[in-house]
């Protein structure tokens, strides 16, 4: 009987979730309710799903509205006129453009005008689906109204957004924060009424007895109404089922695109290959998988012929099919990876391959999918009120003071707070993880059969791409399954080092950068992984990543993929690293592994380090299917939504274990090492096809090491900041250059060995300028003096003192000061020139005046160029005022393993960790004098006596230890060194 329901996807209005107006529908003895939230149908979906489970008719519509004025209401026949509700509210969300007084006629859809709307436009005439909706508080009114003559068209439309006080004051606080405005100052044309609540349903029809009739029409649109989705078990694949003209066409171009390009992947393929490529095709094309392929295939096909560098990775590197397409590059005969981890009979989604590209590429990408395919849009993701964040905003509602406001979001207040502060804390912690506004999801695309607006209405975010209005988790119940385009830096660090080799070295063999056999094979690259000297290599750059290499002397590809492996917090936390480790680099330890774990992981050393091992275990020890077996890892991980069926494998791998004669003592030794890692290991092939990356990087890294550094910082660098980029740069034999008026670019540029900064690192540089002085020199060549170049372009004082504050205009040989001078007598300092101005006939003849000697320090071009770009070129050591006492240099730790020592060292990176109790530490690295690199732990006990407060220069004195041949200090106190003050203050 209710036909006006909103959730709290009518975002800052409503109160609760469909369910919970579900559960209040079941407990007013409602049999029929229609969801119709505000210019949003998110929550449409999983309102049909979840009302099966509480035996409720659901109907699904919308409410229409230009800000709170509400317009009209829209209610779905069908799934037909819930298609023609979301593609109709999408034409006003798109176009952000007022929604009309009255509606155009949509088929199969109900149109119920609010009773005051009506008054308003003065309506006396209504189509066959048009109605007159009446709330509880104007039953008065249509006493007395003409309206009343229209009783055939009359129905209930009593709002529910409410169902007590405490929702209402919800309500007013989420308008409040909506508008921006105090709550004392919230206009009541903002707010719901305190009546828009849900009556049991005797109640309702009580206050209509007088009007049997709207009764009447209501009961007869909710008996019209019929909205269907399949769900779950019910499901059916809603991606594209076709990729050409039928599924018997689309598996004869799978079948024949595999026998034209598997030649390109196994010179001579083995039985083993063409036994593993028939196995995958068979089960691709019964599982209706075929489109899938031949989809991503396309997106490949279409990235290659623009030259962009892609990564198939995820647990679609363990297809052949896939490899053999060129989807991966991860050949998972090589890496014995199980398809069943990828695809299985027991899996009802469709395979799920993860594909990035370099960040400057996906957005093309992404036009080409929308270009391609008809039916496209973007997922969507909610982003939810944070508890600290709702605190801050009801704060500024209630009109307190930013310092209290302060102190409540961080929990630093008394006890004895006032009564208004109680009221912050008690309705933040209600509004917390209500949705805040709908986001665009990192990665997902939909390719649908049907049109996208037969799910969901759509936005269209500053992306430009329409977004449906619901997120992953209620697409996979309805199956509707993402294809996951990504963007990652790494990959553009790869294509821009090979277009700046080619420029910065004409002469150089041209570079395959898709050799990556003979990258694996190669002696210095081996060399740069097990000495650490993979800065800048995407993937394997952080400091515990070059660590563990160090330890494991890691060498080769194998290895690398473990590594990447065995470093997430799963295998790490159950202290099956450490032994990894032991066992690789002694042999002899590898034999007091379990021999019937040894057996199942020899490549491993009986160690369970990627998911595909639980899949191993569960299948060689207990005897699962791989199949089963793969259930059993999705479990793990939390992505399996079947408790029963899970629970059911776990009592079969316990079962079938105690059948074998295996010990209670080993079963539960095994299945808890599984539980303790499953959720946080990667898949091989996922560790693989990152490996083929960092292996490209080593490539460049080894052999094109400064222009490779100077790719990694055009790029945004990665892990380190770009001051840390530059000392590595310099490390590799660069010189580095301030930027220059007529040497730079906005990026970083090299020649030869010199890199020259970009005028990008100039926060206080405005773009168009930049772009002004390069177009100049590019036109008319470069600027022969300070005057030349104010003559040419037009610049304020303030841009044209940062420019010569960086020492851009060193070229003259001036000092900065004299052109400073020079350059306040030539511009008017208080008066911006012109942006445009004619050329020149005749240059201007200036007065040279002369400026008597001015003294100036090293020191205020260090500070310069700390205030300017964010860091300085300079040696940091030689800022450091306090005399160095007798110390050591990283590389002499070796020689003092178990001994304390002091080390000086510059502050590259430091993050909070917590040790086995969960106690609080640090995990900082640092470069020496020398420009190497040394790691420290700061314990629990050190970590707030010996703070490290920001960059700078550390004495760091403790006990150095010696892991595997990898020296770090525990630290026991550490000092931050003073440095020269700023001369120029």
């Amino acid at each position: 009987m209710y036909l006006n329901c909103h959730t709290y996807y009518s975002l800052r209005y409503g109160t609760f979730s469909e369910d919970e107006l579900l559960q209040l529908a079941v407990k007013n003895g409602i049999a029929s309710i229609a969801l119709t939230d505000i210019n949003n149908t998110s929550a449409c979906m999983n309102f049909v799903q979840q009302a099966k489970k509480h035996n409720i008719k659901p109907i699904v519509g919308v409410d229409f509205r230009n800000g709170n004025t509400q317009q009209f209401v829209a209610i779905a026949k069908n799934n037909n006129g819930f298609k023609n509700i979301n593609r109709y509210l999408s034409s006003f969300i798109e176009s952000k453009t007022a929604i009309p007084d009255k509606a155009n006629h949509l088929e199969d859809v109900f149109i119920i005008y609010p009773f005051e709307k009506v008054l308003q436009l003065n309506i006396t005439t209504f189509k066959e689906n048009e109605f007159i909706g009446i709330s509880i508080a104007e039953i008065n009114k249509l006493r007395f109204s003409y309206i009343n003559k229209f009783e055939d068209k009359i129905v209930i439309q009593q709002q529910v957004t409410i169902r007590n006080k405490k929702d209402f004051n919800a309500h007013r606080l989420l308008r409040a924060i909506d508008n921006n405005t105090l709550l004392s100052k919230l206009s009541t044309t903002e707010q719901c009424l305190k009546t828009d609540i849900m009556h049991p349903k005797k109640v309702l029809l009580e206050f209509f007895k007088e009007f049997p009739k709207s009764i009447a029409n209501t009961e007869k649109v909710l008996q019209q109404c019929t909205i269907q989705f399949g769900f779950n078990t019910e499901r059916n694949n809603q991606n594209l089922q076709k990729y050409g003209n039928s599924f018997k066409e689309d598996c004869n171009t799978l079948v024949l695109l595999c026998n034209t390009n598997i030649n390109k992947r196994y010179k001579n393929p083995t039985k083993k290959v063409n036994d593993r490529l028939q196995k995958e095709l068979k089960v691709i094309i019964e599982l209706k998988f075929v489109s899938f392929f031949l989809i991503n295939y396309d997106i490949i096909k279409y990235s290659k012929s623009n030259n962009f560098f892609h990564v198939g990775r995820g647990s679609g590197a363990n297809s052949i099919v896939a490899y053999i397409l060129g989807i991966t590059d991860v050949d998972p005969i090589e890496l014995d990876l199980y398809f069943e981890r990828f695809i299985n009979p027991f899996r009802a989604s469709p395979p799920d391959f993860d594909i990035d590209f370099s960040w400057k590429d996906r957005n093309t990408v992404t036009q080409y999918i929308f270009d391609r395919f008809d039916n496209v849009a973007l997922l969507a993701t909610y982003v939810t009120f944070k508890y600290k964040a709702v605190v801050r905003e009801l704060g500024k509602v209630f009109g307190l003071p930013k310092e209290e406001i302060d102190k409540l979001s961080k929990g630093k207040y008394q006890t004895d707070i006032d009564d208004i502060s109680k009221l912050v804390l008690k309705y933040g912690k209600l509004i917390e993880g209500f949705p805040n506004y709908v986001s665009v999801h990192s990665a997902g695309i939909l390719i649908l059969d049907k049109p996208i607006h037969y799910y969901s209405a759509t936005s269209m975010p500053p992306k430009g791409f329409a977004t449906v209005q619901f997120d992953m988790n209620i697409a996979d119940d309805v199956g509707i399954f993402k294809f996951d385009i990504l963007g990652q830096r790494g990959l553009a660090k790869i294509k821009d080092a090979l277009d700046i080799i080619k420029e910065n070295n004409p002469d150089a063999p041209p570079i395959d950068i898709t050799d990556v056999e003979t990258f694996k094979k190669d002696k210095n690259i081996k060399n740069l992984l097990k000495t650490g000297g993979a800065i800048g290599a995407y993937y394997v750059e952080s400091p515990a990543m070059r660590g563990l290499m160090q330890k494991l002397q890691t060498e080769d590809y194998i290895g690398l993929v473990a590594a990447s492996s065995i470093i997430r917090p799963g295998v790490s936390g159950s202290g099956m690293k450490d032994e990894f480790i032991k066992r690789h680099r002694f042999p002899e330890k590898r034999k007091e592994a379990n021999p019937i774990l040894l057996k199942i992981m020899p490549e491993t050393y009986g160690i369970m380090v990627y998911q595909e091992d639980v899949m191993k275990v569960a299948n060689q020890f207990a005897d699962l299917t791989l199949g089963e077996a793969d259930v059993l890892r999705r479990g793990m991980s939390g992505k399996y939504r079947s408790v029963a069926e899970f629970k059911a494998v776990e009592d079969k791998f316990i079962a079938n274990c105690r059948k074998k004669g295996q010990k209670d003592e080993l079963i539960f030794e095994v299945w808890n090492q599984i539980k303790s890692f499953a959720g946080y290991a990667f898949a091989k092939g996922h560790s693989a096809s990152y490996a083929v990356e960092s292996y490209q990087s080593l490539f460049l890294k080894c052999y094109y090491p400064i222009e490779f550094m100077v790719a990694v910082l055009n790029n945004g660098g990665g892990f380190y900041s770009a001051e840390h980029y530059i000392h590595e740069a310099k490390m590799c034999g660069a010189k580095i250059e301030l930027p220059c008026i007529n040497k730079s670019d906005h990026a970083n540029t090299v020649k030869g060995k010199t890199i020259y900064l970009g005028f990008g690192y100039l926060k206080n540089l405005e773009h168009l300028l930049v772009q002004r002085i390069l177009t100049e020199r590019q036109l008319y060549g470069n600027f022969t003096s300070l005057e030349n170049f104010i003559e040419r372009i037009s610049i304020s004082i303030e841009q044209l003192t940062v420019l010569i504050r960086i020492d851009g205009f060193r070229f003259t040989n001036k000092p900065k000061t004299a052109l400073l001078w020079q350059a306040t007598f030539q511009l008017k300092a208080t008066k911006k020139q012109q942006e445009f101005q004619q050329v020149k006939l005749f240059h201007q003849q200036h007065k040279n005046f002369k400026i008597p000697k001015l003294n100036s320090h090293w020191l205020e071009n260090v500070y310069d160029e700390m205030e300017l770009l964010g860091f300085t070129i300079h040696d940091y050591f030689k800022l450091v005022k306090e005399d160095f006492l007798p110390h050591k240099k990283a590389k002499d730790m070796s020689e003092y393993s178990n001994k304390n020592v002091l080390l000086y060292g510059q502050l590259v990176t430091t993050r909070y960790n917590k040790t086995s109790q969960g106690k609080l530490m640090k995990l900082s690295t640092f470069i020496d004098e020398d420009g190497n690199y040394f790691d420290a732990v700061h314990f629990t006990n050190v970590v707030h006596q010996y703070p490290i407060n920001g960059m700078g220069i550390y004495g760091c004195y403790g006990k150095i230890t010696n892991r595997f041949g990898f020296c770090s200090m525990n630290v026991i106190q550490s000092k931050k060194m003073s440095v020269s003050g700023d001369p120029r203050l």
